[in-house]
């Protein structure tokens, strides 16, 4: 019998990035690639993005930065965010990394990191806007553009960018941070030259408040097919992977599918429905290695089962199944088992 499978097209996902470029125009797509590309699968990904034109790619750390390098070549920017070790930091500078820098004290481990290794590093400094993960308080910017600036004038660094996160709390909210965020731009533009790139929204700010979008835009699960938990549905994106699974046993009035809790599929969403090739039906019990639903007409030994999908079988989306369980649908991926085989057509 056929382990689960997350069954992945990478028609759909090349689509769902030209539809997200084609929305946010003339910002520039930033693809993130985080958790393993949201637990599709990094290195095919990036490739068959870069083949398409994406020139700029978000790892969050240098650990996933190195990966994308193996997988892009030379080609390619990529933006890593996560405070990183020294060592991180060397290895970064090595493979022409941008580094994101939120922190006095990383701005100046990477400038000692660079005259070590007659490098300069490309840096993106970040302004807290209200968000508070990370990143400079505005009291405290004059000095860490200084301190940038000083590091440009010595050679160990060059303010590539200016970056921040927003809440998407509100549109007041996210208002008064771009506010923060463009007199921060000011004041590095009255110091020297101007960043390369400007960088201050994610996938729902990307999408729906055009007026926000600066220079590129940091766009993830949208990309996968991942809408926003809680959110509209989005034109032209639809889910890339399908989890699918195998019918076990056929009773009269249940069917045992071969995926359970251990693979990764939340103990917690009884009652939600799996696709059939006689549509949906209701998910009964829920165990370690198996999945019970309610029996349908002509349900077989070794049937495949859709337990997320595009919704072609009547299946729920990743968002629909985590907004059953408070959560967003990017966890539904990257919590599924390494045991479940990850399957690109």
């Amino acid at each position: 019998m056929m382990r689960p499978a997350l069954e992945i097209s990478r028609t759909a996902f090349l689509a769902n990035v030209r539809a997200v470029t084609a929305r946010i125009e003339p910002s520039e797509l930033m693809l993130v690639m985080k958790d393993d590309a949201y637990g599709h699968g990094l290195a095919w990904s990036a490739a068959a993005a870069a083949d398409a034109g994406v020139k700029w790619f978000g790892a969050y750390d240098v650990r996933t930065g190195l990966a994308l390098r193996d997988a892009l070549g030379p080609r390619g920017r990529i933006f890593a965010w996560a405070t990183s070790e020294d060592d991180e930091i060397a290895e970064a500078l090595g493979q022409d990394i941008d580094l994101g820098v939120g922190t006095v004290e990383y701005l100046e481990r990477i400038r000692a990191v660079a005259a070590r290794s007659a490098r300069s590093a490309r840096v993106h400094l970040k302004i807290d806007t209200g968000l508070h993960r990370n990143g400079v308080r505005p009291e405290a910017w004059p000095d860490a553009v200084a301190r940038a600036r000083s590091g440009e004038a010595e050679g160990t660094l060059r303010l590539a960018g200016v970056w921040s996160h927003i809440a998407e709390a509100s549109d007041a909210e996210d208002d008064a941070a771009q506010a923060c965020f463009r007199e921060a731009v000011r004041q590095v533009e009255e110091t020297g030259a101007a960043p390369e790139v400007l960088h201050f929204t994610a996938s729902a700010a990307s999408w729906w408040r055009p007026e926000l979008r600066e220079s590129l835009s940091r766009v993830g699960a949208f990309c996968y097919g991942i809408r926003s938990a809680d959110g509209p549905g989005l034109d032209g994106i639809r889910p890339i992977a399908t989890l699918t699974a195998s019918v076990l046993d056929v009773a009269a009035d249940a069917v045992s599918i071969g995926i359970g809790a251990l693979d990764g599929y939340p103990s917690t969403l009884v009652g939600a429905a799996v696709g059939t090739a006689a549509g949906p039906v209701a998910v009964r019990a829920i165990g370690p290695d198996t999945v019970t639903v309610d029996a349908w007409p002509g349900a077989a030994r070794g049937d495949r089962v859709r337990l997320f999908g595009p919704g072609e079988q009547g299946e729920p989306s990743a968002t629909d199944l985590a907004e059953r369980v408070d959560t967003v649908g990017e966890e539904i991926l990257t919590r599924l088992s390494p045991l479940v085989r990850r399957v690109v057509t």
